[in-house]
C-alpha cells in the first residue's frame, strides 16, 4: 500500500532534521573574508555551520573609502548573507552580536539568543583603534564599516553645503573646508588621494568657491617616518611624492594628541584647524566575554597554535584579523592583519576540520604572502610582489583594479562597480554625492 505523498515528505523532512541534530555543529562569528572563505572551503556535509554577524549582508573594507567619498553605493561592495548562503544546505544564517562565550558548556549567548557548539570559530575581524583619545573617539570619522562610510559622504557632503554661507570668512571657511586624514596606512593613503583628486569636481559643484582663492587642504598624518609602513621602500617614495605633487600636506613623525574645539593637536607641536578629523590610524581586535585573559596577545589578539585553535581552550578557534600566530619563523611578531592572512586561515582551517572527521593528520599553517598594493588616484597606484618585483603608475593601477574588482563577492557587485568605475574613468566624475538619511540640517557655525 503506497502511502500518501504529504506522509513521504514529512518523513523526509523528518530524516533531515534528525541528521542536521546528528551533525557536529559548527559556529561561525563574523563573516568577513575568514569566515565566508571557511564556509566556502568546507566540504563535509557532516557539519552543520552556523553563521552570526551583526549585519545582514557581507562588505569589501578596501573599497569602503570609495563609497565614503560618493564613487560607490553601499549596494556595489555589499551582498547579503541570506541571499549568499541559499544553496548551502548544511549553512544557516543567525543576526546577532556575540555576548559571552561559556567554554565550559560548549555555548554562546547572542543578543538574539543562544547557541550550542562543537567547534567555535571566532572571525570577526577588527575595530577602530582610538589609542584612549577619548575626544578623538567622539567626534574623528572612523573607516571602519558601511555606516561609517555613509556618515562621512553625509558629514562632508554637509559641510561643503555649509561652507557655501562662509565663504567671505575666511577663518570658518578654512575650518570647514581642511580635513585631517590620521593614519599613512593604505586606507589613508586611498582616501587622501581620492579627496585630493575631488577639489576640481567641488568647486564645478560649488561655484560659490570660484571667487575665493583659498581652497581647501588635505593633511595627512602618520606617527613614522614614511607612508605604506609595510610595502617597500619604492612604494614609499612613490607614494610620498604622488600625493605631494597633487597637493597633499604631508606630516610624519607625528601622532594626533587630541581633538578639541575644532582643533587637531600633534606630538610635533603642530595644531591644525579643521571640522574634518578622518581616523585611519589603527585597529585593534575586541575582547570576548568569558575567554580567560591568557588567550590574548598584543593588540587584544588571540593566540593560536599552528593550526589556529586558541592555545588555552579546547575545541574554539581563531582566524583573520582577530588572532595572532607566533610560530611561523617567518613572521616572529605575528602575520600582518590583511586579507590574504584571513582568506588562506579559513581555507586552511576548513580542509583540517574535514579531515578531524575522516582521522587525517592536519596541516598546519603557513602564509603564503602575494603582495601588497595601494592606490593613490586616477591611473596612480603602488604594487608589491612577491621576489622584490615593483610597478608603479597606470600598469600598478590596472593591477588593482583588476585584484580588486574580482575580489569583490558576487558578479553583481562585479558589473556595478566596473560600470562606475569606467564611468568615472572617463568623466572623472561621478553622480552620487547626495546626503543618504541626513540626521538633521541644523549646521555646526
Amino acid at each position: 500500500m503506497n502511502r500518501p505523498d504529504n506522509v513521504r515528505i514529512n518523513n523526509e523532512i523528518d530524516i533531515k532534521k534528525h541528521k542536521i541534530l546528528m551533525n557536529k555543529k559548527i559556529v561561525i562569528i563574523g563573516g568577513g573574508f575568514a569566515g565566508l572563505n571557511f564556509i566556502k572551503n568546507s566540504k563535509s556535509k557532516d557539519y552543520h555551520i552556523t553563521l552570526v554577524d551583526r549585519n545582514n549582508y557581507t562588505f569589501f573594507p578596501p573599497l569602503l573609502y570609495q563609497v565614503a567619498t560618493s564613487f560607490l553605493e553601499p549596494s556595489s561592495i555589499s551582498y547579503p548573507f541570506r541571499k549568499m548562503l541559499r544553496k548551502k544546505n548544511n549553512v544557516n544564517f543567525k543576526l546577532g552580536e556575540i555576548v559571552r562565550i561559556i567554554p565550559e558548556r560548549k555555548q554562546i549567548i547572542l543578543t538574539t539568543g543562544e547557541l550550542d557548539y562543537d567547534y567555535l570559530i571566532l572571525a570577526t575581524g577588527t575595530e577602530t583603534n582610538y589609542f584612549g583619545i577619548e575626544n578623538v573617539r567622539k567626534k574623528a570619522i572612523p573607516m571602519k564599516t558601511v555606516n561609517d562610510s555613509l556618515e562621512m559622504r553625509n558629514h562632508l557632503l554637509k559641510q561643503l553645503e555649509h561652507a557655501t554661507m562662509f565663504v567671505d570668512n575666511h577663518e570658518i571657511l578654512r575650518k570647514k573646508l581642511n580635513i585631517v586624514v590620521a593614519g599613512g596606512g593604505p586606507t589613508g593613503v586611498e582616501i587622501s588621494g581620492m579627496l585630493a583628486e575631488m577639489q576640481t569636481i567641488f568647486r564645478k559643484d560649488y561655484p560659490e568657491f570660484n571667487a575665493v582663492k583659498l581652497q581647501s587642504s588635505i593633511y595627512l598624518v602618520d606617527g613614522a617616518a614614511q607612508l605604506l609602513s609595510p610595502m617597500s621602500k619604492k612604494s614609499q617614495e612613490n607614494t610620498f611624492k604622488a600625493l605631494e605633487k597633487m597637493g597633499v600636506k604631508i606630516i610624519l613623525n607625528a601622532q594626533v594628541l587630541n581633538y578639541e574645539n575644532d582643533k587637531v593637536v600633534l606630538s610635533n607641536g603642530e595644531v591644525i584647524e579643521t571640522e574634518n578629523l578622518i581616523w585611519a590610524a589603527g585597529i585593534t581586535s575586541q575582547i570576548f566575554v568569558g575567554l580567560p585573559e591568557n588567550c590574548y596577545g598584543k593588540g587584544k589578539r588571540l593566540l593560536v597554535d599552528t593550526y589556529n585553535k586558541i592555545e588555552v581552550l579546547a575545541d574554539i578557534y581563531a582566524i583573520g584579523d582577530t588572532c595572532i600566530q607566533m610560530a611561523d619563523s617567518n613572521f616572529p611578531l605575528g602575520h600582518p592583519q590583511v586579507a590574504q592572512v584571513a582568506l588562506q586561515q579559513g581555507k586552511t582551517l576548513a580542509r583540517n576540520l574535514d579531515n578531524l572527521l575522516e582521522k587525517k593528520p592536519l596541516s598546519p599553517f603557513i602564509y603564503k604572502d602575494k603582495g601588497s598594493m595601494a592606490i593613490i588616484s586616477h591611473n596612480k597606484a603602488v604594487v608589491d610582489l612577491p621576489g622584490g618585483v615593483h610597478f608603479k603608475g597606470t600598469i600598478a593601477w590596472l593591477i588593482w583594479l583588476f585584484i580588486h574588482l574580482m575580489s569583490l563577492v558576487h558578479y553583481r557587485n562585479r558589473i556595478t562597480t566596473l560600470y562606475n568605475w569606467v564611468v568615472a574613468y572617463f568623466t572623472k566624475d561621478q553622480a552620487l554625492r547626495m546626503i543618504i538619511r541626513p540626521k538633521n540640517l541644523n549646521f555646526k557655525s
